[in-house]
């Protein structure tokens, strides 16, 4: 990859931020996939934020659509010519596509096969995760769940519970592609760096509780995703892909008992206890497909 230095100055809708992109920072040529949620945007704290029903939501879409727009222009500062984003929460439909540059792509809706990281594959240089939230054995965070919160209780990797940065980040690292970058609240910052190892974190908010915080502006979130995603790259050498070995298990717990009853009707998984099932899986990918099954099928669907 082509080094040089330069000065770029980007515009997230209005908001300008001056950044310096050294020598080191600078990389020509690269490829940026971005999963970007929405309980981890800067200043959300309830549902009202969260959904279409909820009064405040038009107004997050934008900010939520402003912070990838942040990170897409510092990766283009940085050097990227391609970047591909995920509207990963909710409907998967709350990106304002309108306000996204011509030149970068978004995936929608679901189902996907990868979830939240549909469309990463080995030719990416490097995944971000923007607007994430800490999982639900987390005792600490905004919105803290993993995948549902109306229906799971912990999600499992080999033993290990994880949250959707962990499940997320094992697929990128099953392409070989290392996540560099998350933004959100204090604590699922703090928890994907334990987990994942010494990525770039931005944190927007400190968590109070389940639904309340101290929190950046809009303006201030901005700059720092920025400025998080500028040194990310710079130091993109440093990054190795997050690897869970193979055969995956998957554990996932129910907060009702008769999920877990039901699904251990197909062969292929085992009933841990009254609210566990197991399920083995050749690789993450394997794991994501059984997931998304899991928690999209339903008998009523129709076309």
């Amino acid at each position: 990859m082509g080094i040089h230095s330069s000065l770029r100055t980007i515009g997230v809708l209005g908001l300008t931020v001056g950044l310096v992109v050294t020598a080191e920072a600078q990389r020509d040529g690269l490829k940026i996939y971005i999963s970007a949620d929405m309980e981890g945007v800067v200043g959300v704290v309830t549902g009202d934020q969260l959904g279409p029903s909820g009064f405040e939501y038009g107004r997050f879409r934008e900010f939520m659509t402003r912070e990838v727009l942040a990170a897409i222009d510092a990766a283009k500062a940085a050097g990227a010519t391609e970047v591909l984003v995920s509207d990963s929460h909710g409907n998967g439909e709350n990106i304002l596509i309108e306000m996204l540059p011509e030149d970068v792509m978004l995936v929608r809706s679901w189902p996907r096969p990868l979830m939240m990281m549909q469309g990463i594959d080995e030719t990416f240089d490097a995944a971000i995760f923007l607007g994430y939230h800490s999982g639900t054995h987390n005792t600490e965070g905004v919105r803290a769940h993993t995948i549902s919160s109306a229906r799971l209780a912990d999600v499992r990797l080999n033993g290990r519970s994880v949250p959707e940065a962990g499940i997320n980040a094992a697929i990128a690292g099953h392409f070989g592609v290392p996540v560099i970058m998350i933004s959100g609240d204090d604590a699922s910052v703090q928890e994907a760096q334990e987990l994942i190892g010494d990525i770039e974190g931005a944190v927007v908010k400190w968590n109070y509780g389940f639904h309340s915080a101290r929190t950046l502006t809009p303006a201030a979130a901005y700059k720092l995703i920025a400025e998080k995603v500028t040194a990310a790259i710079a130091r993109l050498d440093s990054f190795e892909p997050f690897v869970v070995s193979a055969p995956v298990a998957l554990e996932v717990r129910f907060k009702s008992y008769q999920p877990a009853q039901i699904m251990s009707y197909l062969s292929i998984v085992e009933q841990v206890d009254s609210h566990t099932i197991r399920y083995i899986g050749d690789t993450i990918v394997d794991i994501s497909k059984f997931i998304e099954f899991l928690t999209t099928y339903n008998v009523a669907i129709e076309p």
